[in-house]
């Protein structure tokens, strides 16, 4: 491979295998994505190719990581080469060294990206705070995880989850069982966070203490709530006069949050979205920060980011379809 050459000296306590990674993938992973070879050469990794600056500033990065004694997966290799191409430093920025809570495992939950830690931190300092952004960014995970660290410091009382159930009409009367049955179906995501965070033995026996609360949105009109962490997940599936309703339930000493996803509305046809038009209506109100993440906070595999850059490219070039023809 013509081009440029770099020689970067490895340390004798660098952990090489986590630095090469399983049959050396994350050298491969580098390799693909930075268009560069990589030669493994005693103590050193022999950088080729047209952008070996670029890779070295990566490979740095990468080595302070693990010197710093975190792990590398293909995510955060990610990442790190994204910040890099944008001129940041993902060390710099001190990601990782903020902890929102513990699982019930012990396994501490921090953010992942700057988006991540940018609504970490806006929740921390707003009353109320919006989270948009595509499926993976962590928007419902890290609010239920700030929901039970709130909770655990005694800064609410109570934590309530909710969500609106799109097909509420006849195809949920088909479902077996009792009203709660038929709409747990459409919660399951915030169980399933919940769960993570506190484990189900735990979660549950708040819920049946009524201290956590997981109901559909409809269960929320004519409350009032005070001292409570508030949830309203799937956001961009509220009427404009549902949004309304459930950002006026917030009572004294209590936080809201609201998470969506704008580009998956299934509203029926003709319906406006409440979350598009609330950030519309509320983006200078004081005390309320609209945070955006983007495909570039998303934090499950690899591929689900390329899936989300590949409808955002079909539909920026393809205006107004809708369906296939």
């Amino acid at each position: 491979m013509e081009g440029n050459t770099i020689k970067i000296r490895l340390a004798d306590d660098l952990d090489r295998s986590e630095l090469f990674g399983n049959m050396d993938s994350n050298l491969k992973l580098l390799q693909e994505q930075l268009k560069i070879e990589i030669i493994q050469r005693d103590n050193e990794l022999v950088l080729k190719g047209d952008d070996t600056e670029k890779a070295e500033k990566v490979i740095n990065e990468l080595i302070a990581l693990i010197g710093s004694g975190e792990k590398l997966d293909a995510q955060k290799i990610g990442y790190v080469m994204t910040l890099t191409e944008k001129g940041m430093s993902y060390t710099d920025s001190n990601i990782e060294k903020d902890i929102i809570c513990y699982t019930h495992m012990g396994k501490p939950l921090r953010p992942k990206t700057l988006g991540q830690k940018n609504y970490v931190n806006a929740i921390r300092n707003k009353e109320v705070v919006f989270g948009i952004g595509p499926a993976g960014t962590g928007k419902t995970y890290i609010a239920v995880a700030m929901a039970v660290s709130a909770y655990k410091r005694r800064e609410v009382q109570k934590i309530i989850l909710t969500r609106p159930a799109v097909e509420a009409g006849e195809r949920l009367g088909f479902l077996p069982g009792d009203l709660q049955d038929k709409v747990d179906p459409y919660l399951r995501p915030l169980y399933d966070a919940l769960y993570d965070v506190l484990g189900r033995e735990t979660a549950m026996r708040l819920k049946d203490k009524e201290v956590i609360e997981i109901v559909p949105l409809a269960y929320m009109r004519g409350r009032t709530l005070d001292n409570a962490f508030i949830i309203l997940d799937e956001a961009q599936n509220t009427t404009r006069e549902q949004m309304k309703m459930f950002l006026t339930r917030m009572g004294f000493e209590s936080r809201m949050i609201v998470t969506g996803d704008v580009t998956q509305i299934d509203l029926p046809r003709g319906k406006r979205s409440g979350l598009v038009e609330a950030v519309r209506v509320l983006d200078r109100v004081s005390d309320i920060e609209i945070c955006h993440l983007k495909d570039v906070d998303v934090v499950r595999h690899r591929i689900v980011k390329k899936i989300i850059n590949a409808y955002d490219r079909y539909y920026r070039d393809h205006p107004g379809d809708d369906e296939w023809s």
